[in-house]
């Protein structure tokens, strides 16, 4: 057989052709302004919606031509959209709480890493989370973004990597327009009204398999990665698990989850609901985060010794949530109904004790291997905030181990019956965090001072509300 030599095939026109640059492709974030024009232009963006986080979570911000985004253009917001309640109500100034006497502006900062589509939206729109920066450009402290990106840095200074996995519990409930009447499960695709103890159930998922379709195809065209979806013990509750990462990253996709499943929801003619507590009768919904720390330089889970076995540090950041989240409890369980979700005999833990792979816990170490060992704080509600609930749990683990808290014993039995080691309500847990100097160190005393105002404002407008329980036994027993 005679050899021959092969020579180069000629380019195709395709082949030939310059390749698109990878950014291009991205459903999520890009590097450069350069890139997010070429990016909007790509996509025939026509708006983009700029959007921040306030106290609530509610997304605050302003819509503009993508043109004028592009432009240079310099956004503001009034530093009062931080100081008013989720009624929409501005408090009193009381303690430490103060306004800004001038109500100057904050910058709108945009993060090009989370740019990406609304698709929800008719015409082509596209929506970027900013930062809060002073018209000098300096981080504004007390902004939920920027106290979540203050706790990171605190661990990045020790060389420390924490990363976070969220399950958020929401409930989907009939449309109803009288808030004086109960919520009520909605109907499935059956046509009969959802029933409770469906926990783990194929066939309830299922019940709202164009629902949850519809969740899937808007979180993947935004770029949000869902780990598992199920059901939960109540009617019409499910839970979204988040695949683990970064906790800004994290908390931006929940930020961006919740208004995901609430528009789904409304294509559907049915609510979703983040309320800790919707329905008294049925169990409260919860925001798990489960939480491990790794060295920056080795890449390795710093809960572990080499030889596998739990390390000082690991312990240390298990006794810091005993000591500290107490204390913080108001960052994760932010209102009055928060704390109807916190008693004793339902589904969520009313103590701060630790244990391995026992539910009844705060503070539960699932099972895993070394490189996984992880600690997953069950206290939070799906109500919080997710940047301030993450900076919460992650600062008081972190406070734990540079001061070498000791944890209690592991419980090895049933522990969420009886006595509550929680504040039971909403003024006792913002006390507590004024209370502790660790927090104005870790989170910065105007965000203490302005959260804690806030949370009073809230309070009041709550008890100038007549519930029905008073009506009924009151009102002609008294």
């Amino acid at each position: 057989m005679t050899s021959r030599k092969v020579g180069k095939p000629a380019a195709s026109k395709s082949a030939s052709r310059k390749a698109a640059p990878a950014f291009l492709d991205a459903k999520r974030g890009v590097s450069t302004w350069a890139q997010a024009s070429e990016w909007l232009r790509v996509r025939g963006i026509e708006d983009i919606e700029c959007i921040t986080p306030d106290f609530a979570g509610v997304a605050r911000g302003k819509m503009m031509p993508s043109s004028k985004f592009t432009s240079n253009t310099s956004l503001s917001l009034p530093s009062a959209v931080f100081r008013h309640t989720i009624s929409g109500e501005y408090p009193e100034e009381t303690g430490d709480f103060r306004y800004d006497p001038l109500d100057g502006d904050l910058k709108l900062m945009p993060d090009l890493s989370t740019l990406s589509v609304v698709p929800w939206e008719t015409d082509p729109t596209a929506q970027v989370i900013c930062d809060m920066v002073t018209t000098k450009g300096d981080p504004v402290s007390y902004t939920p973004r920027n106290v979540l990106k203050r706790v990171v840095e605190l661990y990045t200074e020790r060389g420390w990597k924490p990363v976070v996995a969220p399950e958020i519990e929401f409930y989907l409930v009939a449309q109803h327009e009288d808030p004086d009447y109960p919520l009520k499960p909605p109907r499935g695709r059956s046509g009969r009204t959802i029933t409770g103890g469906q926990s783990y159930s194929i066939a309830g998922v299922n019940e709202f398999d164009e629902l949850v379709d519809d969740i899937y195809d808007f979180s993947d065209k935004q770029g949000l990665e869902i780990d598992t979806l199920i059901h939960e013990e109540g009617p019409a509750q499910l839970e979204i698990n988040l695949r683990h990462g970064d906790p800004v990253e994290l908390a931006d996709q929940v930020f961006l989850f919740k208004r995901t499943i609430r528009e789904a929801a409304i294509k559907h003619g049915v609510f979703a609901t983040f309320m800790a507590k919707p329905m008294q009768e049925y169990a409260g919904s919860a925001m798990h985060i489960h939480q491990s720390v790794l060295d920056t330089k080795t890449g390795k889970n710093i809960f572990s010794r080499p030889d596998g076995e739990p390390s000082e540090a690991f312990f240390n950041f298990i006794g810091g949530m005993q000591h500290y989240v107490p204390k913080a409890l108001v960052m994760m369980a932010p209102y009055v109904n928060s704390y109807r979700r916190l008693t004793p005999d339902m589904a969520c833990p009313v103590n701060n004790a630790w244990g391995y792979d026992n539910r009844t816990t705060a503070f539960r170490v699932p099972n895993s291997d070394a490189a996984a060992r992880r600690v997953e704080n069950r206290l939070p509600s799906s109500d919080a905030n997710s940047y301030l609930a993450l900076a919460a749990s992650l600062a008081c683990g972190y406070l734990g181990m540079i001061n070498g808290v000791v944890p209690g014993d592991p419980a090895e039995e049933t522990v969420n019956e009886g006595t509550v080691d929680l504040p039971r309500g909403l003024l006792e847990a913002v006390s507590l965090l004024e209370s502790d100097a660790a927090f104005a160190e870790v989170f910065g005393q105007e965000f203490v001072n302005t959260y804690a105002g806030v949370k009073r404002g809230e309070f009041e407008t709550f008890m100038q509300v007549i519930s029905p329980w008073e009506r009924e036994f009151l009102l002609l027993n008294v």
